[in-house]
């Protein structure tokens, strides 16, 4: 399988348009294409600069003319949860004329979008780019043959990586940044670049305080490799 993670400009695509006009940002979170009338649904997290970006960048989205269905499922702040339908784009065809697929989650902002896009023979892949050229600016950011051992070892081994990423949302937003920050300023090398006291001016806490949100954060990330480490194959 080659795996290509590439930054595409696409010039017919409802959230590219909105992200060019307005500070939001769509992470896809469920697709599925309808190969019957050639349209893609998707459950996007829609998050803006403010609220009334936010408000302004789906009042866009809904409006605009490959919007075939709309709607608003959450919203709360600057967040929102929407499901669209939308025809497809002349990029989405060309990967589907060759074969090619979606093998993970988009983000789009600032005008342009990640795609990971998957082929089953590197024919498939050098024809698909060579074809995106005529019609659309894209930049590939990685490319990956994956040998028939690494993608099984991949999907055997997805749920270890889910846990791993449920313990990074399970920390709250200061045990995470703590964490960050005594990892990067050293706290954890031999010999330490930082201590309990750097790291407490750092947040403008207490000795005590800095220490605990420390062990709280690796408390849930160790009990998380603890059991993604029971999960691998």
């Amino acid at each position: 399988m080659i795996d290509i993670t590439m930054d595409m400009e696409q010039y017919d695509c409802p959230f590219i348009d909105t992200t060019d006009d307005h500070a939001v940002g769509f992470s896809a979170i469920q697709w599925d294409f309808d190969r019957v009338n050639d349209q893609l649904e998707t459950r996007m997290m829609v998050e803006g600069e403010t609220r009334e970006e936010l408000s302004n960048g789906l009042s866009t989205l809904r409006n605009h003319d490959n919007m075939r269905d709309y709607k608003l499922l959450t919203r709360r702040d600057n967040v929102a949860h929407i499901r669209t339908v939308i025809g497809e784009t002349d990029a989405m065809a060309t990967i589907r004329d060759n074969g090619g697929y979606i093998t993970g989650p988009f983000y789009i902002e600032s005008g342009s979008e990640v795609w990971h896009v998957g082929f089953d023979g590197i024919g498939d892949a050098d024809t698909t780019l060579a074809e995106l050229e005529r019609d659309n600016e894209y930049d590939v950011l990685e490319r990956d043959n994956t040998e028939l051992p690494e993608m099984q070892d991949f999907v055997q081994n997805a749920g270890a990586a889910m846990t791993l990423i449920e313990g990074c949302r399970d920390l709250s937003d200061v045990e995470r940044e703590t964490l960050e920050t005594a990892v990067s300023d050293g706290y954890f090398e031999n010999p330490r670049g930082a201590t309990l006291g750097h790291l407490a001016d750092e947040f403008d806490v207490s000795k005590p305080a800095v220490s605990k949100n420390l062990r709280r954060g690796q408390q849930k990330m160790i009990q998380r490799v603890v059991e993604a480490l029971e999960e691998l194959e």
